[in-house]
């Protein structure tokens, strides 16, 4: 009788734990279904979009080519994924493209031409490369100087959008009466038209997409396509920009003479030596001597008291 009771109790443990290990497994079942049915819809491909055609300047770019499409694509991703620099991009754009455009059409550069800006300096006048370079347009000095502009301790152009805008604009010209294609012209820009010309005689090709280039200057176009495709299609790359930063209306004070101390000035007008550095920051010194008496147009903001 003793053991029997002992075999009964065994067996109601033993299916009392075949239960349970059925409930878990049932509710592990449930979990990984609910995690399954949750998660999955936030999951995205992780390739990005590639256009099947696209241009720069009116010139078609052969995407039909692997090694082209691939290049194009790497640029895509890599831009995609620069979220802070791209966002800042976007914000800026509105506010620098208006000053540029008009400039490039008066110039008869192609509007395209902006996004080299774009690439340049992400759309910072400020910027500086270790090179040396300045400026939106990123001009060396002795560059700069050839293209007209004005580089002392006191005055650098390279600063000044319109003007250094013009500068760019003029050796573009340069190159594409050169090379014959705008693309060239761009690959150059980077490049420079002589090293240019001499991979082209080493190579016996005239066309960017058939040259072999350094990593820099062979990445350089593809950069600007892709900047092109991110900013005018921002929504495919996921970029949901609200808030971007637009255009900041001003006034022109003409100086012909010296100035002793922009800080005075600045306050003469109604802003601090900060607002007036912000506006002008080709102005490089505390004065200015002007001894060629030249005439120099300062530009003050309208609305003075977003600034204070």
């Amino acid at each position: 009788m003793k053991k029997n009771c002992i075999i009964a109790i065994l067996s109601i443990i033993t299916c009392v734990n075949t239960i349970a290990i059925g409930y878990l497994i049932y509710q592990q079942q449930q979990n990984n279904r609910a995690y399954t049915y949750y998660t999955t819809p936030l999951l995205k491909p992780s390739d990005i979009y590639c256009p099947d055609s696209f241009a720069l300047a009116g010139e078609q770019v052969p995407l039909e080519r692997v090694d082209v499409t691939e290049a194009f694509k790497r640029e895509l991703i890599t831009n995609t994924y620069l979220h802070s620099s791209t966002i800042q991009i976007l914000k800026k754009a509105p506010r620098f493209f208006p000053i540029i455009e008009p400039i490039l059409k008066e110039e008869g550069i192609p509007d395209d031409f902006k996004y080299l800006a774009v690439i340049e300096s992400s759309l910072n006048p400020l910027a500086v490369s270790h090179a040396g370079a300045v400026g939106l347009w990123q001009l060396m000095s002795g560059t700069a100087k050839e293209l007209g502009l004005e580089v002392t301790k006191e005055v650098d152009e390279r600063y000044h959008i319109e003007k250094s805008t013009r500068a760019a604009c003029a050796y573009l010209k340069k190159a594409y009466q050169k090379f014959g294609s705008w693309t060239m012209a761009a690959a150059s820009y980077n490049g420079g038209m002589n090293g240019l010309s001499r991979q082209m005689k080493i190579q016996k090709e005239d066309n960017f997409y058939d040259l072999l280039l350094n990593t820099e200057t062979g990445r350089y176009v593809y950069r600007l396509l892709a900047l092109k495709q991110i900013i005018e299609n921002p929504t495919l790359y996921d970029f949901f920009v609200s808030v971007t930063y637009e255009p900041e209306e001003c006034e022109q004070v003409i100086v012909k003479g010296k100035v002793k101390d922009w800080a005075t000035f600045a306050q003469e007008h109604g802003i601090t030596y900060k607002t007036l550095k912000r506006f002008n920051p080709w102005l490089r010194q505390t004065s200015l001597q002007n001894r060629k008496h030249e005439t120099y147009y300062i530009r003050i903001p309208v609305h003075k008291e977003a600034y204070k």
